[in-house]
Parts: structure tokens; sequence; C-alpha cells
């Protein structure tokens, strides 16, 4: 429902601003005609218009064809393809539909209500406890696209896309720094990509970038990780990338086959590590979100982490509080990298809670002005208690990226410990040489 409203409204749009403009969808399948009257069909009426096998709405989008538009109808049969009505109360759904009318998704302060309805959305898909899922604060996407920056031309790739967050946040990006003309817009437009390969989050993925306002969405309903890894070449690499890959997911059966021997495994995420550095031009940037897991580890772990400090210039990592993808507690970090010159140190920054919140939460989601003391360090990088700077020869052996700033409070915290528990077994070892003495001693009376 979502997606045929903000379909017809921005197809509204268009008509006024575009001349001979016309919808892909047939007058009587458009939202405006069969919508939008608060006292129209509804109850059987509503779910025969719907379902009908021959001549339903379903149907009809189902096989949609347009020789001035195809690619746009091409989306929509894609949406509709092999999609079902679960609705069985045609007044249930006619209440739905009114309070969706209640919107102008072309207003500006409406199109924030879809980002309510979204959100809610999200929630429920994250709570439903699907493997894999934890979906993107925004406060994360807005700092990974502001740190890596898009540039008006350069082609931006999310190949694990969700549900658009960061491509969203990148078209934005774009269009407050760039000039505001047709042309510019039109540049855009062909410099988005996505792929998703769960449905219902691809259906809101293409519906977020029709809302904002890329008319024929470059977003592909695909297994990013099927992609012929030795079949990408210069026509296929982008100039950025940014994305937070499934992790903890399984993968389809044989998929690691896809990649180089030594890299194979099971954890998706690591898969897509290497999938990354293959779609990179060369100096193209990447910012990625990656558990710890990921970060160390031996065997094919320790080969994909080498192969990212020699391929690429690893510049900063990230680490987020472990509530950041709350309900999940797992402790995540940034990842940012430009491709095309070996990695020579790593600028760590340790993001913190502010002052008196012990947790993200549902009521407490991370806020992006929360970054603002990063941001403002980004471009001045000293060394300070949440900021410190290794070269790659002073990592531990393997590669091994789970670095703690020394100069933390809480790091001089667990040393000053780690010097009472030795302290402490040094006394116990005098303890136990003087019983054993003392036995040694009974046992000859």
């Amino acid at each position: 429902m979502l997606f045929l409203k903000i379909l017809d409204e921005k197809d509204q749009e268009l008509e006024l601003i575009r001349e001979n403009y016309n919808s892909v969808i047939p007058e009587k399948f458009q939202w405006r005609t069969w919508a939008t009257d608060p006292e129209g069909i509804t109850g059987d009426e509503l779910l025969s218009f719907i379902d009908h096998p021959t001549d339903g709405l379903f149907a009809h989008l189902k096989q949609l064809q347009s020789t001035k538009a195809p690619k746009r109808a091409a989306i929509v049969r894609e949406v509709f393809d092999g999609l079902n009505n679960y609705m069985k109360s045609g007044f249930a759904m006619r209440k739905v539909i009114n309070q969706l009318n209640g919107f102008d998704f072309n207003n500006s302060e409406d199109r924030h209500i879809f980002g309510t309805i979204y959100e809610s959305i999200l929630i429920e898909l994250r709570d439903a406890g699907n493997k894999g899922e934890y979906y993107t604060p925004r406060a994360i996407t807005q700092l990974m696209t502001q740190m890596t920056a898009p540039k008006l031309g350069e082609t931006v790739l999310d190949p694990a896309a969700g549900t658009g967050g960061f491509l969203s946040a990148a078209i934005d990006y774009v269009r407050d720094k760039s000039e505001k003309t047709l042309s510019n817009e039109a540049t855009l437009q062909q410099s988005i990509t996505g792929w998703e390969y769960k449905p219902v989050a691809y259906v809101l993925g293409l519906t977020n970038l029709i809302l904002h306002g890329i008319d024929v969405p470059d977003y592909h309903y695909q297994d990013s990780l099927k992609v012929e890894y030795n079949g990408i070449g210069p026509k296929q690499q982008v100039n950025c990338i940014l994305a937070n890959p499934p992790f903890g997911a399984g993968i389809a059966d044989g998929v690691e086959t896809n990649f180089p021997a030594s890299f194979r495994c099971k954890e998706s995420a690591d898969l897509f590590v290497i999938l990354m550095i293959q779609l990179l031009k060369a100096n193209g940037r990447c910012a990625i979100v990656l558990p710890d897991g990921c970060i160390t580890g031996d065997g094919y772990k320790e080969r994909i982490r080498e192969k990212l400090l020699a391929d690429c210039n690893l510049h900063t990592i990230v680490h987020l509080p472990q509530s950041t993808f709350h309900p999940a507690t797992v402790s995540t970090n940034l990842l940012f990298f430009t491709k095309g010159s070996p990695t020579k140190e790593i600028w760590y920054y340790e993001h913190r809670l502010p002052a008196g919140q012990k947790s993200d939460s549902n009521t407490k989601v991370i806020q992006f002005d929360e970054f603002a003391p990063m941001i403002e360090w980004w471009d001045k990088r000293e060394e300070n208690e949440v900021a410190c700077k290794v070269k790659v020869e002073d990592l531990k052996d393997g590669f091994d990226l789970d670095v703690k700033n020394p100069t933390s409070s809480e790091v001089e915290e667990t040393l000053s410990v780690k010097k009472c528990l030795s302290e402490l077994r040094k006394s116990l070892g005098k303890v136990e040489t003087a019983l054993k003495a003392v036995e040694t001693e009974y046992t000859g009376k």
C-alpha cells in the first residue's frame, strides 16, 4: 500500500513538471482512482478488485508493460511478482487505506511521517528475530555517508542495501552539496545502486528511493554474494560503498566457491569484505559496519584482513557501544578505507554513550549529534583518551585489528587490575612456599 500510494504521488508530481508524462499504471489501478475516496469501494468489492485472478489489481501489476517507460513498469512488475494479499477483510483494508490517505508524501513535513511508519516496520522486522537482520540507525548511516563524502558524478553502491538507508542518506548528502540543476539531478539519478536479497526489505528500500525522488531506482532483488567475483571489472566497479552487511547469517549452499579459495567461508560479513574490495575502483572509498568477530580471529579471517590492509588504506576504525544495534548486544565497529595503497597506520576512535546513559534502547536510539566531537576531531586528528594511532607493524600477530586505546581511562583501569592480580599471584606464591615449609617441618617431626 505504501509503495502504490507513494508511486502514485510521485507520478502526479512528475505529471505537473514534465510535459507528456504518463503513469505506467493504467488509470483504473492508480491509487488516486480507487483508493482516495474515504467512502469508496470496501468490503468484498474491495477484496475482489484487488484479488480477482484475471482482472484484479495484483493480476494486472504482475504483468505490467509500458512502451514509454519500460524500466519503471519493470520495477512495479518485480515488486508484485510472487506477492499475495493476506488481508481477508475488505473493511479493515479500507480503514488502513483511509489512514494512509491522511498523508501527502509530496509534502516535506508529511514525508517525515513515512520515516516514522518505516522505522516502526523495521523494529517489527528486527524484533521478529530474523537472523542477521539488524537495521542501521539513521545516525550511523548519516555519519558514515558524511565521512565518506560522495560527490556528484561518483557512483555509490550498497551491496547489502536492506531498506535503502545508506542510499537515501547518500542522495540527501549529494543534493545538499550540489547546485540544484536538471543536469545535476539527472547525473545523481544514474549514480545510486543497491542490491538486496530479503523480499520485504527490498520493497521497503525501493519505496524509500522512490520517495527520495529516484524515478527509476537502480535497485535489484539479488544475492550480492552470487555476483561473479572474477567477472567484476572496471565497468562494474564504483567510487563509494556504504554498507552494513548481514553478520551471523547463513549463506546459500556453494556461494563461497564464488570467491578465491583462501577466503572461502560460511560467514556472510567476511565474504562481503572481500566482495567490496573487488567492487571498488582505484581510490574508491568504503565505509562498512563490522562486528568484533570480523576484525579478529585466525585462519581465513586473518587472510581477509591481510588483503584488506595490503590492497587498501584502512585509515579509521570507530568502536561503537555494544548496545548500538539494540536488542543485539554485539560489539560493532565502523571501518573506513580507500582502495589503492596499503595501510601504514590506523586511527582508532572510541565513541562513548552520552554521560549518564548506560545503553542505547528502543527509547534511547543513538543520535547524530552524539558524533559532534568525533566529526570535529576527524580533520584535526590528535591522540587523546578516545583516540589513538597504531602502525601496521605494531598490530598483534595475525593482523588483529581489535586494538584498545592505551591512554583510555578504561584501559588504565584494566591495566591497574592486571597489575594488582600480578602482585596477588606473587603474594600467593610466597604463601604457598611458606605453607610447604611448615608442612615439611611438621611432617619431619
